[in-house]
């Protein structure tokens, strides 16, 4: 075995028996590549990735491969997951060289760490010649290399921001252009965008119902609807045993890649919750009842962490990895066990030319309201409910005899912190204690075992040892879900926990020249370039989470110094915003500035019951706070009246008289 079998990453760990010498990204193995003067290979994935084991199955147990990589180059193998940043700065250079990215990304660097050559996925002759050319080049004209790294390295330190030329924030209503822009890349007919692959991007579509919703813009409430609506139906949901896939093949959210991820289905969780507030959709709250069962069943730890991941690959009948394995199903199999009821079942979820996959498979994917098939089907409705329940139990109960998907067990900071955020917002809209009950127990997890006695987050936990410095992403999805915890209970060691993540990461990694925050910590590992996160992905990035906590904290702690650096760095992205869909959380920002946002305090006794009603409101443009004793929080300070309930509105850090009137106060609060 190589040095990965030391390692904890179930990644890493499925190379360990790799015929290649893979040494993991540390400082002695970077060091040994400059002494010896050999080039470096970095190979990037994560254990959920299908393309990652094609290629490990075709070239990185092949000997052919390692004899080449062995005699010429230092291996280094990086789990994404663990290392974001190691990712993220190597893969703005392989999208520099060859104008795209993806998983596995495979790099080449110099001896000093500076990248030459790179790309995704290599067939097993074209990567050893490519690493023979390389080596070759290296041997005979190493300034050619140089020179190039040199010049790729002036484009992967640059952070590609254009400045504003205006002086000041503009107004909100100039967010009305950037919409319509964007709306011409909307699929009406499935929702999300008019292309394939199609991925989720839930941030998006917080924003987009937001904005719908304050603007009154019904037509992008219907895009929303639509969309949440489809991807509910689609096969991408699991709506056997619950949970979202990664992402679809397709524009009809028909065949996922069906590899499961904790980060979505927290994200995932929350958007639903958001809708169900707003619509009473029936199909949104058991879009969050399966979504907790999936997490519950299959990524929780027994001391109330999650777990990352679970593969798309699984074990077929012929005992081979297959991509779906788990979850597709064939024409036969479904009759012998639905029996009398395949028809109908196979009109639900279109066991027929729609619902086809491949090989004979069938993904469910519902196409029609079930309260339309009712009625075709001439029964009725609540009939149709229970027999849907019944065959998915059924389903359920047969599919677990099955191999299933390999689980990543590593338990990631920021990705708990995600589903953690997921649970109190479902705790909000379904005022359910049962999810309450999952926040508590992770976020106790957080508090007590990442969080480190010197203040520091670490990244990963596996194996009862938290290891790797935290990334900027772990502690504002942290200080986000301590937030909403404090918005959810108005236990205000949240709200102080928060706050002391933010002044820590404002100490340790705010850049006061770039007005941004680093994405590494002053006191971690300086790779080769600073990296500053600022487009939303399939995760906000890291610095607009960061705005939006600091906006938040600023109008509950009264701190200016919080409001202007969430503002100076609002500024400097709106002219940046050609693309909006990677600017949706700074989008949220940016509405925050208009003339609907309010503030709400809830003090007294019941201040606990009250706020769980006005939770369970949508309302998107309220920031809410409460305490039920005295608080020095200095937007609560002097408002607790013993025996009183007194509810304060606020707007533009000016407040209305207490009102004692919770319906009154509603009134008030909706736009």
């Amino acid at each position: 075995m190589n040095e990965l079998h030391l390692e904890t990453s179930p990644y890493l760990l499925q190379h360990a028996g790799n015929p290649i010498f893979w040494k993991t990204w540390n400082t002695e193995t970077l060091q040994a590549a400059r002494k010896q003067n050999k080039l470096i290979v970095v190979s990037v994935g994560y254990s959920a990735c299908h393309w990652c084991h094609v290629m490990e199955h075709e070239s990185f147990e092949d000997n052919e491969v390692a004899a080449v990589m062995n005699a010429h180059y230092v291996s280094i193998k990086v789990d994404r997951e663990e290392r974001p940043d190691v990712d993220a700065t190597y893969m703005k250079a392989v999208q520099l060289m060859t104008g795209q990215g993806g998983w596995p990304m495979n790099v080449v660097l110099l001896p000093d760490g500076k990248p030459v050559w790179g790309g995704t996925y290599f067939r097993k002759n074209n990567w050893i010649e490519a690493l023979q050319q390389l080596q070759e080049l290296f041997e005979t004209q190493p300034e050619k290399m140089v020179d190039y790294a040199e010049k790729l390295m002036l484009g992967v330190s640059h952070t590609g921001l254009i400045a504003p030329t205006s002086d000041k924030i503009p107004h909100p209503g100039n967010i009305k252009p950037i919409v319509e822009k964007w709306a011409k890349s909307f699929d009406w007919d499935y929702g999300g965008y008019a292309r394939a692959p199609k991925f989720m991007l839930p941030n998006n579509y917080h924003f987009l119902q937001r904005y719908g919703y304050q603007t009154r813009t019904q037509e992008l409430l219907d895009f929303t609807d639509l969309t949440l609506t489809r991807m509910a139906w689609g096969g991408l949901f699991d709506t056997v045993g619950g949970g979202f896939s990664r992402y679809s093949v397709d524009m009809e959210w028909h065949v996922p890649h069906f590899e499961k991820m904790l980060y979505d289905n927290g994200q995932l969780m929350s958007l639903y919750s958001e809708a169900y507030k707003r619509t009473k959709n029936p199909l949104h709250k058991e879009v969050i009842q399966k979504t907790h069962f999936f997490i519950e069943t299959e990524l929780t730890d027994g001391n109330g962490a999650f777990y990352s991941a679970l593969d798309a690959d699984s074990l077929n009948s012929k005992e081979h990895l297959e991509e779906g394995a788990f979850y597709a199903w064939e024409k036969q199999e479904l009759r012998d066990l639905l029996k009398d009821d395949f028809n109908l079942f196979a009109d639900v979820f279109n066991i027929n030319e729609f619902g086809f996959w491949e090989d004979g498979k069938y993904v469910l994917i519902q196409n029609r309201p079930l309260e339309e098939i009712a009625l075709s089907a001439g029964i009725s409705l609540e009939n149709l409910l229970i027999k849907k329940t019944s065959w998915e139990k059924l389903l359920y109960e047969v599919r677990e005899l099955r191999a299933k998907p390999r689980l990543d067990d590593k338990i990631l900071t920021s990705w708990n912190a995600i589903m953690l955020k997921g649970y109190i917002d479902a705790y909000k809209a379904l005022e359910d204690e049962v999810y309450l009950t999952a926040a508590r127990r992770n976020a106790g997890f957080i508090s007590e075992i990442l969080w480190d006695v010197n203040g520091n987050l670490w990244r990963t936990y596996k194996n009862g040892t938290a290891k790797i410095d935290g990334f900027l992403e772990d502690y504002t999805h942290v200080a986000e879900a301590f937030i909403a915890l404090y918005e959810a209970t108005l236990e205000e060691k949240w709200l102080t926990f928060a706050k002391q993540l933010t002044d820590y990461c404002l100490e340790n990694f705010y850049d006061e020249e770039q007005q941004f925050f680093r994405y590494t910590s002053v006191k971690g590992e300086q790779l080769i370039a600073s990296h500053y996160e600022t487009e939303d992905n399939v995760i906000p990035a890291s610095n607009s989470v960061m705005s939006n906590v600091l906006y938040k904290l600023s109008l509950l702690y009264d701190n200016e110094y919080y409001e202007r650096v969430a503002l100076q760095m609002l500024y400097r992205m709106i002219p940046n915003m050609d693309y909006a869909s990677a600017f949706s959380n700074w989008l949220n920002l940016w509405l925050n500035l208009s003339s609907d946002n309010k503030e709400l305090a809830v003090c007294g006794k019941e201040a606990v019951d009250n706020i769980k009603k006005i939770n369970s409101l949508y309302l998107p443009h309220v920031i809410v706070a409460g305490c039920n004793l005295a608080s020095i929080i200095p937007f609560l300070k002097d408002r607790f009246v013993q025996d009183n309930l007194l509810f304060y509105v606020c707007q533009n850090k000016a407040c209305q008289l207490p009102d004692a009137s919770i319906e009154k106060v509603i009134n008030d609060l909706n736009i």
